[in-house]
């Protein structure tokens, strides 16, 4: 259950919401850097939100999909839930064991 593009949006919001600071300086972007890198004002906007949200991630020694997680979640219970079940899908997908992956992210099995 990957994190939806929703629910990812729903979480970028949330955190933007929380930091005021951070949209501050979001909404007084030099346009001209944008224009630099041959994207709208809003793209290079949304290209430095990303950028901060998998900031705060790392900060947080959390994937950004853990971090959106995180932020939408109804409790720490639906988060824990989500989290692990998000990590069982990843194993899968990378054909690791179970037990090797939860030794590799120092996860409790």
């Amino acid at each position: 259950m990957a994190p939806t593009d929703q629910r990812h949006e729903q979480a970028l919001k949330l955190f933007l919401d929380a930091r005021p600071e951070l949209r501050e300086t979001l909404d007084h972007l030099n346009p001209l850097l944008a224009q630099a890198k041959g994207e709208t004002p809003a793209q290079y906007r949304e290209e430095r939100l990303h950028e901060a949200f998998e900031a705060e991630a790392e900060n947080q020694g959390l994937f950004a999909w853990e971090l959106t997680l995180q932020l939408t979640a109804q409790t720490p219970g639906e988060y824990q839930a989500q989290r692990m079940e998000v990590h069982r899908e990843v194993a899968e997908m990378a054909h690791m064991s179970w037990a090797d992956y939860c030794d590799l992210y120092g996860l409790e099995p």
